[in-house]
């Protein structure tokens, strides 16, 4: 027999869960953004050792989602905690002058310790009485978290190193990590397999993150580096702010619009005005274009993260999760070194490749909309469970 965990009724794991996340994506994934152009302006990387310095943290991210898809009963509560120390101590790294196969290793490191707080946070919020809200209240934290590196890094540029900005943030990290340690972070039972509603529908979701990934992490890495190209290096910075300040309450409003019309036909529509996010800059150069697009950005790509979860949730069971992160790792791990041949003094063919991207993926979660039936009871309902094999 086995015996699901209580669910939580009050908010504050949720909103130690936001912390968190602030700490585990808002700085230790996306602070790399707004620092890449300094760095490359300090002659430290250039746009193209930029890119696989990325894609290091990002196959890092796909690393850590992958042994939480496969060791579920090791994601437990130390793990949590000895994932906070690297991911502070990888960012403090940093800060050391050293070739390029360092920070390739330390970003990698931090990419596997953002997975396995990601995850565990995003178990939080599944356990919580009313899970839909908790996760956007847990998932908030990550647009916070972004918008205080683009403010730390806007106000402190002109009078620190970059080498002092990486210090800067791991201490920011550290203090935004602490309150999630005392959460009450679960291994679980090993989930080799799943009765899932509908195998087709699994698949296309599957798909559909996959694709987010892919496309989304070409603007969550260049954004900044494309508006310091054309010469605004402070708007560039600002731009980071705008991303987190559109995605701080992004994920709240995502989550009342999935209770109005339901959170497939919610995806759809949080993809396409990603899509348009990444066409903007390419088709009205010019910083307003880029402040939209940054708004549009930061107010859909942790929304599309939000809903997916629940879908998976709904269709796979809180399995799906990590097996879904893992899929959105890979996506995340390809994205820069499918742009890094195109990267050059403009990046308008990177973001025309990641509006592409986004249409596939929009196309994909536009099928599974008529998985809405299962739950109204309509004749889709009748469809037998399918035991799917999950990594």
């Amino acid at each position: 027999m086995i015996i699901a965990p209580a669910r939580h009724t009050s908010w504050a794991p949720a909103l130690r869960a936001s912390s968190g996340l602030a700490a585990a994506m808002g700085i230790g994934r996306f602070a790399f953004t707004p620092l890449l152009p300094v760095m490359i302006d300090a002659g430290r990387l250039s746009a193209h050792t930029g890119a696989i310095v990325a894609a290091a943290n990002y196959a890092g991210y796909l690393l850590g989602a992958v042994a939480a898809a496969r060791f579920p009963h090791h994601q437990g509560r130390t793990a949590f905690r000895v994932a906070g120390a690297a991911l502070i101590l990888s960012e403090a790294g940093m800060a050391v002058p050293a070739p390029t196969p360092l920070p390739v290793a330390l970003r990698l490191i931090a990419g596997i310790a953002s997975a396995v707080l990601f995850i565990g946070c995003a178990q939080i919020a599944a356990r919580h009485e009313n899970r839909r809200r908790a996760a956007g209240i847990a998932f908030a934290g990550v647009g916070t978290g972004i918008a205080a590196t683009g403010a730390l890094i806007l106000i402190a540029q002109s009078v620190l190193s970059w080498q002092a900005l990486w210090l800067a943030s791991a201490a920011l990290t550290a203090l935004l990590v602490i309150p999630a340690l005392s959460l009450d972070i679960r291994g679980g039972a090993r989930t080799g397999s799943a009765t899932v509603r509908s195998r087709r529908n699994w698949r296309l979701l599957q798909l559909t993150y996959f694709a987010e990934g892919l496309g989304y992490i070409v603007l969550g890495t260049f954004l900044v580096a494309a508006v310091d190209a054309t010469g605004h290096r402070t708007a560039g910075t600002a731009i980071w702010i705008v991303v987190g300040l559109a995605a701080a309450p992004a994920t709240v409003l995502w989550g009342a619009t999935a209770r109005r019309i339901g959170p497939s036909v919610a995806l759809v529509c949080a993809l396409i005005l990603q899509c348009a996010s990444a066409l903007l800059p390419t088709l009205w150069p010019g910083v307003w274009p880029a402040v939209v697009s940054a708004a549009l950005f930061g107010a859909t790509f942790m929304g599309i993260t939000l809903l997916a979860l629940e879908i998976g949730d709904d269709l796979a069971g809180p399995g799906a999760a990590a097996t879904l992160t893992a899929g959105y790792g890979l996506g995340q791990m390809l994205g820069p070194l499918v742009v890094a041949p195109v990267l050059g003094d403009s990046y308008d063919a990177a973001f025309t490749i990641a509006a592409v991207v986004l249409v596939v993926a929009a196309g994909a979660a536009l099928a599974i909309v008529p998985w809405r039936r299962h739950r109204a009871g309509g004749p889709a309902a009748a469809e037998p469970p399918v035991p799917v094999r999950r990594t």
